[in-house]
C-alpha cells in the first residue's frame, strides 16, 4: 500500500496550469515544508516535498492556498526520476496529492497578534479547583 499523510506549510505560491483539449484539467504543483519532530545538531529542522494534484483538488489549491498556508494532505509517493540535459540521471520523489485540507484557521495563518487564542479568565487556565479532602467522596479512586 502506498499512502502518506503530511502536515506542513507551503514554501511558495502554487503553480497551476491547465491541460489542453476539450476537457481541460487543472494541474497544481507546490512544495511543502514539514517540520521534523526530533532534530539532531547540525541536521535540518524540516524536510521539503514536491507535491502535485489534479482536477478539483488543483482548483481548490489555486483558489485558496498561498505561501505559508498550513495544510494536511494525503496522497501517495511516486518516483520523479529523469535524465537532465547533460545526460545525468536525477533521482527524486513527488507526492501525488489525493486530499488536501487546511490545518489552521485563516486568522491563525495571517499571524495577526489580535487573533491570539483567548485566555481563560481564572488563573487556573480553564481547570476547576478541587477542594482538599474530596478524595473520600469520589467513587472511582
Amino acid at each position: 500500500m502506498n499512502k502518506c499523510m503530511f502536515m506542513g506549510r507551503l514554501t511558495r505560491d502554487p503553480e497551476v496550469r491547465y491541460s489542453q483539449g476539450a476537457n481541460a484539467t487543472a494541474v497544481a504543483r507546490f512544495s511543502i515544508a514539514v517540520d521534523r519532530r526530533f532534530r539532531r545538531e547540525g541536521e535540518p529542522e524540516a524536510d521539503f516535498f514536491n507535491c502535485t494534484c489534479f482536477g478539483k483538488q488543483a482548483e481548490f489549491v489555486e483558489k485558496y492556498l498561498k505561501q505559508g498556508t498550513k495544510i494536511v494532505l494525503c496522497g501517495r509517493v511516486e518516483n520523479d526520476n529523469y535524465t537532465n540535459k547533460d545526460g545525468q540521471k536525477v533521482y527524486g520523489t513527488r507526492i501525488m496529492v489525493e486530499e488536501v485540507e487546511f490545518a489552521e484557521s485563516k486568522n491563525a495563518s495571517s499571524g495577526s497578534a489580535n487573533n491570539a487564542p483567548a485566555k481563560p479568565a481564572n488563573a487556573n487556565e480553564g481547570f476547576m479547583d478541587i477542594p482538599d479532602g474530596i478524595d473520600e467522596e469520589l467513587p472511582f479512586i
